[in-house]
């Protein structure tokens, strides 16, 4: 027995989970990527931004300071250097080429300089910006020349900087939690809403599986649950036909079983009393009689049987047949036949034809067709047999069938007026139909020329087909004609 991978247990919840609260979980996922993007977005957005605007000013601050003259001081008559003006808020260095940094003023953590602003003072690179520290203090520090050797140095503190994006952070967090938090709301509400047709048919379709009770189910718009419940419609619809056929079945199953099951029992209570000390005395004569109607009692029984169970079979055609030769199943169904109505004479002109097909099934089929012929046809009778280019017609020259019952004589156990004294189950026919269903063909009853009942079966194939191995004879030869006499 192999053991469940670590997965299955996540899919078993996951899959256990209602439809409504996947679908909030899903909605929820989905705003929420999408506000964490945007905030993401927004965030570098407005970070790039403000360090732009800051480099643009401390260059522009920087460039303007060198190139301001000295301002002489009256009271002393010392010079004033011009970046001295702009140290109000920023730190001011001066780097000379040889490395020495001088700061004017003494702070406990400067900003740390190093190479970018020393290849300024010796006058490999025009100018630098970058971003360093000085202890816990980001600064964001521009180098221009300044003079011969040396350079000029502007830091300005990132932390203004850094309160607004932190406060900007903490503002769309608040806000995307928000929108999270009103985004699953509205996930589940709709969800709830949407999904309400939904549980409708459900609750529909359990109320039919508890109760049995196939009642349609209401259809309303041209939605997409409005085509499931009209899919609902038609399997209802479907097994209700089923169920109602089923039920036909079993009752008209059940009545003819009825009279010969009644029958044999008489029978067989008659020749147990006789057997019994002190019964009656049959003749031999009246013996014999009684266990030949039982003999035939059991055949029509098996018979009846053997129909019913042909009919239950309700599974299509398989889908790798063989190819069937149409006019050796006519002769052999004729051999068949004529055992059974040895008075009858068969009038047999068969062509070639192939189909595709079951041999048994289109043998048995043939088979009714003939009986059917035979049984209506009077004492010395004759029966037409035709096959022509797949249509095969048996002729007899009974009574015929009335018109208003030529459509009906191909249901289950549908017998007419004149037939109910007549031995047989009212099987045979459907069994024709539901062959030539199987087999993509049609059954049509009509009248003959002689007056008596025309039975047709028509099959799709070809009058030329290479048969795999059959005694058959070869493909595509000549019509045959034959009467054969009983």
């Amino acid at each position: 027995m192999s053991t469940p991978s670590p997965v299955e247990p996540s899919r078993r919840w996951r899959y256990r989970r209602s439809l409504a609260s996947r679908v909030t979980l899903l909605t929820t996922m989905a705003v929420g990527l999408t506000v964490a993007f945007l905030a993401a977005g927004a965030y570098v957005t407005v970070r790039m931004q403000l360090q732009s605007t800051l480099d643009d000013t401390l260059y522009e601050r920087a460039y303007q300071t060198t190139e301001a003259p000295t301002i002489l001081n009256q009271r002393t008559g010392d010079q004033v250097p011009a970046w001295a003006l702009v140290a109000t808020d920023l730190r001011i260095a001066l780097v000379y080429q040889d490395g020495t940094v001088y700061r004017p003023e003494q702070l406990d953590d400067p900003p740390t300089l190093g190479n970018p602003e020393l290849d300024v003072a010796q006058g490999d690179t025009e100018s630098s910006i970058r971003t360093v520290l000085g202890g816990p203090v980001a600064y964001r520090v521009v180098t221009v020349p300044y003079g011969d050797g040396q350079a000029l140095v502007i830091a300005q503190s990132l932390e203004s900087q850094q309160r607004v994006l932190t406060k900007l952070g903490i503002v769309m967090l608040i806000f995307g939690l928000l929108g999270v938090a009103a985004a699953g709301a509205a996930g589940f509400g709709v969800a709830r809403n949407g999904l309400r047709p939904v549980r409708r048919l459900t609750s529909s379709v359990e109320h039919i599986a508890r109760t049995e009770d196939l009642t349609p189910l209401p259809v309303e718009g041209d939605d997409e649950i409005a085509r499931l419940a009209t899919a609902f419609n038609a399997m209802l619809t479907a097994l209700s036909a089923s169920r109602d056929r089923q039920r036909q079945l079993v009752a008209d199953a059940g009545h003819e079983l009825r009279t010969p099951l009644t029958s044999l029992r008489t029978n067989v209570d008659l020749l147990t009393q006789a057997s019994a000390p002190g019964g009656p005395d049959l003749p031999p004569e009246a013996r014999a009689e009684l266990l030949e109607d039982i003999r035939a009692q059991i055949e029509e029984l098996t018979t009846l049987i053997g129909d019913l169970m042909e009919l239950s079979r309700d599974e299509p055609l398989a889908p790798v047949v063989e190819p069937v030769d149409l006019t050796e199943i006519v002769d052999h169904a004729v051999t068949r036949v004529r055992l059974r109505a040895p008075s009858a004479t068969f009038d047999v002109d068969a062509g070639a034809w192939w189909v595709e097909g079951d041999a048994n099934a289109l043998e048995r089929a043939v088979t009714n067709l003939l009986d059917n012929a035979a049984k209506w046809s009077p004492p010395d009778g004759t029966v037409t047999v035709r096959l022509s280019a797949g249509l095969l017609t048996v002729d007899d020259e009974g009574p015929g069938i009335a018109e208003a019952d030529r459509p009906h004589v191909f249901d289950r156990f549908w017998r007419s007026d004149e037939s109910r004294t007549m031995p047989g189950s009212g099987l045979g026919l459907s069994i024709v139909r539901q062959v030539a269903d199987r087999h993509s063909g049609t059954v049509s009853a009509a009248a003959s020329p002689a007056g008596g009942a025309r039975l047709s079966l028509w099959l799709p194939g070809s009058p030329v087909v290479v048969p795999r191995a059959t005694p058959a004879g070869p493909a595509g030869a000549p019509a045959t004609r034959e009467v054969v006499h009983g």
